[in-house]
């Protein structure tokens, strides 16, 4: 009891939570049905699950919860002190805190998280969602020996698979297709180049203890082996302290295609088809498809069977994923398997009508596989896009921040929106900066992929840098549409997809300039209402004048251009507006619909609606033909102050953690030499001088937290002769 009341101290009480309701966002499962009960089920082992505990946050809790309501299920939530008002938080029937923000504190925790599940009742099960201890064998191993149901394959399963090495040598054991090499002791030249010629041009020598791309090179010819061979072992030796190699196959613009596989503690296993998720960028998944472009139902087969072999050679229990390099020619070598439910599930569960989270559950309490293989049936094509805080412009750099203004498309059988976040709340630093999965299903891949591109023009954001309208590039790409994927797909076409950045129609600039104006209308219109006073000059904006037309001169920002718009008010209500030697004729209106504010515009005759945000200085319109940023530019005494910048500093690209400083006040600094290290959203930043000079004061210790655009170091001003003469 004193233990159980010291965890309580440390956790803090239960807190209930009322449920916050959603849309049902899955598809009804087909060819199946289970008699749902209120609050627990039976099944065929005797076993009993009447809570599940989600060892995670943000999306993939709420997608848990949302299933275990459905199931009758009683959900509890556990959640770190960064997210006390979130939303998995909210949704959850019981939710408890169990740390700092640092996930190592938190969420990682395992003795926290256990102790929880005792003292949230019997009968719990742990679902550990995806990332932290999702594929954690001792976390695995813990839940076993404390008496917890762990939603996930046994231990053993999550070890051999864990280790890349021993994977491949089951797998190959299995008759699962490896990638062809050598991995032996003889580490002679001579030996190494005979497996090379055995394997075939072109091949990959690889540090056995490598990692980061170090002491890796691709040889295409055997002319160029040895030269390649002896740069990869002064690289590994410099890095790792061992120049061991090996040699595999090199397979050319890849494709990756994992096929999503099930075992139940039976000895069933079952595949579910494939999803292509070639297209990548900083290795990490951008969008995914189900099923994979252009595979042929018999490859299709081959790649099931194979997935499925290869999860009965670990005895697999669960939901997984196996993944697989894909060729040009449609062959297929094993790369790895994923003890876990995967980001990407919903396009599966999309195309074949189930609920995974439900299988998982119903299995994890000893039930058998629901289908059989003959009865899983495949049905048109679904796309998930990974929504993320990120700036596409600047290296996909994640960022953090208020989510200002969030408004989505309609959620309804064939559009999902996976998010564990709402507007008004924050993407953290301390975790992964995405904010939500946009997930579309239709008849057929083109359609598919119109209501993908359909959907996210709907997908609106304001308040942080994100993805979105790289999302539409890439989704509108010709060569995306052919399905001509691999991943090498961002690399190869990047000039198409992140373009210079080209100057804003003149079109738009007059919608931006009249939801100013109509906007300055609203607020004088408020003013009149307020004060009572309808004739007060303070109350009226509409530029009335005796017997002339009222001008005025307004200046936007287009980029980092100022542009001249000159308005003249018309007797009509409508206006005219000249840019450059160009004028427009130019009406519209403001209307609210669903908390959002719409202008409604004609501009020379042309009509249409766009979604309006003005914020700070900032004006934001969002359309069918995509989302435009127009500035109101502010006196430059305005602008530095509210900015806080520093005369010839280095500022934080981002928010979050200064973890190293290398520098102190009076060294002196080339450009690009390393200022800082910061930790933010999973990853590590260097912060370089961005010119040479001498420190005059660094800002932040190690340790502390730094907002984005904040001033991290100041230079010394330098007397402009002294420049000259250096």
């Amino acid at each position: 009891m004193a233990a159980a009341s010291a965890v309580l101290v440390l956790l803090v009480a239960a807190e209930r939570h009322r449920w916050q309701r959603v849309p049902r966002l899955l598809l009804p499962p087909r060819g199946w049905a289970w008699k749902q009960r209120t609050r627990k089920y039976a099944t065929t082992t005797g076993k009993n699950i009447s809570k599940v505990l989600i060892a995670n946050r943000g999306e993939i809790a709420c997608r848990v919860i949302r299933t275990a309501k459905k199931m009758g299920v009683q959900s509890v939530a556990v959640y770190s002190e960064a997210d006390r008002n979130s939303m998995h938080v909210d949704m959850a029937d019981e939710a408890y805190l169990i740390g700092p923000a640092p996930s190592q504190q938190s969420y990682l925790s395992m003795e926290k998280i256990i102790q929880v599940a005792k003292i949230s009742a019997a009968q719990v099960a742990i679902h550990p969602g995806y990332g932290f201890l999702s594929e954690n064998m001792e976390f695995a191993e813990l839940c076993k020996q404390e008496g917890i149901i762990f939603v996930g394959p046994p231990s053993s399963a999550i070890r051999d698979m864990g280790i890349k090495s021993t994977s491949k040598s089951i797998m190959a054991a299995a008759g699962v297709p490896v990638v062809e090499g050598y991995h032996g002791e003889d580490q002679s030249d001579q030996c190494l180049k005979e497996h090379a010629r055995t394997v075939g041009y072109p091949v990959m020598i690889k540090a056995v203890c490598g990692g980061g791309g170090k002491g890796m090179r691709i040889v295409r010819s055997e002319k160029e082996f040895q030269e390649q061979l002896e740069s990869a072992r002064r690289e590994a030796k410099k890095s790792f302290n061992d120049d061991a190699m090996l040699i595999e196959k090199f397979v050319d613009t890849p494709r990756h295609v994992e096929v999503q596989v099930f075992g139940d503690h039976h000895g069933n296993v079952v595949y579910l088809f494939e999803r292509d998720c070639s297209v990548q960028r900083r290795h990490q998944k951008i969008i995914e498809e189900a099923p994979g472009p252009g595979i042929k139902p018999e490859v299709r087969k081959k790649l099931g069977e194979a997935a499925v072999r290869a999860a009965k050679a670990v005895n697999y229990v669960g939901a997984g994923t196996v993944e697989f390099i894909m060729d040009s020619k449609h062959n297929f070598y094993f790369m790895e398997m994923n003890t876990r439910l995967q980001v990407e599930h919903p396009v599966t569960e999309m195309i074949t009508g189930t609920d995974l989270v439900e299988w998982q559950l119903r299995i994890a309490a000893g039930e058998k596989i629901p289908l059989s293989q003959e009865e899983i049936t495949l049905r048109g094509h679904a796309f998930e896009a990974r929504i993320y805080a990120e700036d596409p412009n600047n290296n996909f750099m994640p960022g953090a921040g208020p989510l200002v203004h969030l408004s989505t498309p309609r959620a309804d059988l064939t559009t999902r929106i996976e998010t564990g976040v709402r507007q008004g709340d924050e993407v953290s630093m301390h975790y992964d900066p995405m904010i939500a999965k946009l997930v579309v299903w239709a008849a057929d891949r083109q359609a598919a992929l119109t209501k993908l591109k359909y959907s996210l023009r709907q997908y609106n954001i304001v308040g942080l840098h994100t993805n979105i309208d790289f999302l539409l590039s890439l989704s509108g790409h010709p060569e995306f549409e052919a399905g001509n994927v691999h991943t090498d797909f961002i690399p190869q076409h990047h000039k198409e997809l992140l373009p210079d950045r080209k100057t804003t129609a003149k079109e738009f600039l007059c919608q931006a300039a009249l939801g100013l104006i109509l906007k300055e209308k609203a607020v004088s219109d408020v003013f009149k209402i307020q004060t009572q006073d309808q004739y007060s000059p303070f109350a009226s904006s509409n530029g009335r004048r005796l017997n002339i037309c009222y001008s005025r001169n307004m200046t936007l920002r287009d980029g980092k251009n100022n542009v001249a718009i000159a308005v003249t008010y018309n007797r009509d209500g409508s206006y005219s507006m000249q840019i450059e030697d160009k004028t427009f004729h130019v009406l519209g209106d403001l209307c609210s619909e669903e908390d959002c504010t719409y202008l409604k515009s004609s501009v020379n005759g042309v009509a249409s609606k766009t979604k309006l945000i003005i914020l700070e200085n900032t004006i934001y319109l969002f359309s069918m033909d995509g989302s435009i940023q127009i500035g109101i530019p502010v006196p430059q005494y305005l602008s530095s102050a509210s900015s806080g910048e520093t005369q010839g500093g280095a500022v934080a690209p981002m928010t979050g953690t200064i973890e190293k400083v290398f520098v102190k006040a009076g060294d002196r600094v080339k450009a690009g030499d390393p200022l800082m290290v910061m930790i933010a959203m999973k990853m590590e930043h260097t912060i370089k001088a961005p010119k040479e000079g001498t420190i005059k004061k660094v800002f932040y210790k190690e340790g502390s937290q730094a907002n984005r655009h904040a001033p991290l170091v100041e230079f010394e001003e330098e007397d402009s002769d002294r420049r000259e003469a250096d």
